[in-house]
């Protein structure tokens, strides 16, 4: 039988999606906390432990990086946090809401506020490089796309028929959007059951909607 050598102490094995995994967990993490431009090459280098060599073997660029963040790790979350649990809800409405509410709950049990992934990057980064502005736009428009969609599945289902769905998907996102940026800088959560509830608000009356459609198909009295 032959023995394998046990490797050296300290040697690193070879294990290259693994290194990149690690280092757009750091970066994703750095860019969160720090943002984009306060984090350096070189931070990103020491907190993932890899060469310079190794780093720009996967990422040749610092942009090239966060272009990946962007399209592998903020689009996931939008797709795990707000897009999966709409499309897999009873309704879009349902569906906001839930989101609204879990997402609450985990901030407020984590105790601080990071704000929106998405939100934040394109705070930072849509006017510093077009390439970052059309990544970050593309995932926005994918979530209200999703949101409409759902609105119009509901439609066919004979509900939510007064809502508009691609007004209320920009509602939607704008709402939590700015109910993030709120809560990060107040460090408070509340403000997205605040923003919930006004957009709750929004749903359409059915008495407004059935007295809508009366008017359409019966005349008005004329006045003598």
């Amino acid at each position: 039988m032959t023995v394998q050598p046990k490797p050296l102490p300290g040697k690193r094995t070879n294990d290259p999606e693994g290194m990149r995994k690690k280092v757009l967990d750091v970066a994703e993490d750095a860019f969160q906390s720090r943002g984009h431009h306060a984090s350096s090459i070189g931070d990103l280098m020491a907190a993932a432990d890899v060469s310079g060599g190794a780093l720009h073997h996967h990422f040749p660029t610092k942009k090239a990086l966060a272009l990946a963040v962007i399209d592998e790790r903020v689009a996931a979350a939008v797709e795990e946090t707000w897009i999966a649990p709409v499309l897999a809800a009873a309704s879009a409405r349902e569906g906001v809401r839930a989101v609204f509410e879990a997402v609450a709950a985990e901030l407020e049990q984590q105790g601080f506020v990071r704000g929106c992934p998405l939100n934040n990057l394109a705070h930072e980064l849509s006017l510093a490089d077009p390439d970052f502005r059309i990544a970050l736009a593309g995932i926005f428009a994918g979530w209200r796309r999703a949101i409409a969609d759902k609105v119009r599945a509901d439609q066919q289902a004979g509900r939510d028929e007064g809502t508009d769905p691609e007004r209320f998907a920009v509602l939607t996102v704008a709402a939590y959007s700015g109910a993030m940026s709120m809560a990060k800088a107040a460090q408070d959560a509340s403000v997205l059951r605040d923003c919930l509830a006004g957009l709750e608000r929004s749903a359409p009356s059915q008495g407004g909607l059935a007295a809508r459609r009366r008017n359409r198909i019966l005349p008005r009295p004329r006045t003598p």
